[in-house]
This record gives C-alpha cells, sequence and structure tokens, in this order.
C-alpha cells in the first residue's frame, strides 16, 4: 500500500500541527539570537571599555605653558594640523615622538620640553612659546614678531593689544616664510634685537614707534630713531650688534635710556636726544 503525504498547506489538522510548529520554531530562533546578542554585548562591552582606558584623545591630553597672550586653541590647532585629533593608541611606540612633533610645529611653540603619557588614557604635553617683542608694519596691516624676528600669528592680536607692543617701521621686505619662520630681513632682526633690549624702558618714556632710516655716518647702514608721545625724537644709532668702530655700545645707550626714563618719571620733561653722541 501506498504511503499517504499530507500538505501542509492543505487545511486538515496536520496542516494547522505543521504552522504552529513552524511559529514556535521561528521564535525559539528569535530568542536564541537576542540572548546569544545580550552575551556578545556583555563580553564586547568590556573589551570596548577597556580599550577607551587606552586610547589617547584631544580631551584627555593636558598642554602646560601657552602664555595669556595667545587667544587662540593652541592644542586643537596643532593636533588637527598632523592630524592626531583622532583616538590614538595609547601603546604606540612612537606617540611621544609624534604628539612632540606636532606641537613642534605650531607656529608659537618654541621649544616642546617634554612629553609624557599614562595609563588609563593621558598626556600632558610641556611646551614653552614665543614671547612678542614688536610689531611691523607691513603694507596692509602688523605682523607680530618676537626677539629673534620669528613671525608670530597676528590674528592672536586685537588692535588694542597690539597697541601695547613696540611699533617697527621704515621695513620694506615681507615675510619669507610662513608663521614661525625668521622674517628674513636683517633689518627686522635689527629691530627686534633693539626692541628686546630696550624693554621697560620703552614704557615709561612713553615711546610709540622704532623707525630704521639711513645711517648718519659714512659707515652706511641702518640707524634706528625710537618715536615718543609730543614728537619726542631719541636717535639710538645702530642696533645692539651692529655697532661700528668708534660707535658707542649699546649697554651704554641702554643706561643712558634708563636715566631719561627716571627723569621721566620724576616729572621732569624729555627733549630730544641724540644718543649716538657722547653727554656733553
Amino acid at each position: 500500500m501506498a504511503a499517504s503525504f499530507s500538505d501542509p498547506s492543505s487545511g486538515g489538522m496536520a496542516g494547522l500541527l505543521w504552522r504552529q510548529r513552524s511559529l514556535l520554531g521561528a521564535v525559539g530562533i528569535l530568542a536564541g539570537g537576542c540572548i546569544a546578542g545580550w552575551v556578545a554585548w556583555q563580553q564586547l562591552g568590556g573589551v570596548l571599555e577597556r580599550n577607551a582606558d587606552s586610547l589617547l584623545t584631544g580631551e584627555t591630553i593636558e598642554v602646560v605653558g601657552i602664555p595669556d597672550w595667545i587667544t587662540s586653541d593652541l592644542k586643537w590647532q596643532a593636533l588637527r594640523s598632523a592630524s592626531l585629533d583622532t583616538p590614538l593608541p595609547l601603546d604606540d611606540p612612537s606617540l611621544e615622538r609624534r604628539l612632540a612633533r606636532a606641537f613642534d610645529m605650531h607656529p608659537w611653540v618654541a621649544q616642546v620640553v617634554k612629553v609624557e603619557t599614562r595609563h588609563p588614557a593621558a598626556a600632558t604635553v610641556t611646551i614653552r612659546c614665543r614671547v612678542p617683542v614688536a610689531m611691523v608694519r607691513v603694507q596692509g596691516g602688523l605682523l607680530a614678531i618676537d626677539a629673534e624676528a620669528t613671525v608670530l600669528p597676528s590674528a592672536d592680536f586685537t588692535p588694542e593689544a597690539a597697541a601695547e607692543y613696540p611699533l617697527i617701521t621704515g621695513i620694506t621686505t615681507s615675510p619669507r616664510g610662513p608663521e614661525g619662520s625668521p622674517w628674513g630681513d636683517r633689518t627686522v632682526a635689527a629691530g627686534a634685537a633693539l626692541t628686546a633690549a630696550i624693554g621697560p624702558e620703552w614704557q615709561k618714556l612713553g615711546l610709540t614707534e622704532c623707525r630704521a632710516i639711513p645711517a648718519g655716518d659714512a659707515n652706511g647702514g641702518v640707524w634706528w630713531e625710537l618715536l615718543g608721545v609730543d614728537d619726542l625724537v631719541i636717535v639710538f644709532g645702530r642696533a645692539p650688534g651692529e655697532e661700528q668702530p668708534g660707535d658707542a655700545s649699546a649697554a651704554t645707550k641702554i643706561a643712558r635710556l634708563a636715566a631719561l626714563a627716571d627723569r621721566h618719571q620724576a616729572g621732569l620733561p624729555l627733549t630730544d636726544t641724540d644718543l649716538t653722541k657722547p653727554t656733553g
């Protein structure tokens, strides 16, 4: 006798049982999948949490040594420029070197003193920043420089902040490189050295401008005039390091400036002075 076969799609009792059995099987598979997923997530979550302790992010990087005159976000600028603004593996043997390189390339940074990383993922970058000493007037505005005539990010200075620094004028060149590079002009370097050497006497004398002029003797080169309020003119002569035989030393001229500053602070009037000539 031939065996009979019941079609599950038929409307009989056998078909109903088949459909129920299939539904229960599907529910069982779904429940099993959910349980397996939950177990896997519990295990993976622990791994991810442990990995978070080993991934350095910008938020966990501390930068020490940023002075008040820098108003931009130096840390994130340095990290973004070096493509280090994404999570970084703490166990990367080159991590500290890469961080040091990133900050060393920033135009405000004169030196990366040290980089320290630690677990859980964190880092401290200690830097020494450049110090502005003057603004150089160029076509279209002012550019900040330090004592070595390194061009600084002038966008960090408001007009009010820029006005607090000596103004170097008489410059006809533009910087040869980007911010963070030397200007590349001997006259600008001399002006930077001079304003740095004058230091606090600048404000005590009410000086506003340091102007390059043709030298007033047969040796040629550049002299400097210091201009102040009420049309005050002090002829300084050559900048420190630029002296010619027979010139008064920079130290002597700075001492005379200090004496003038003391007189001015005492309420005595200032008169035009030529520091290249001996006192009478």
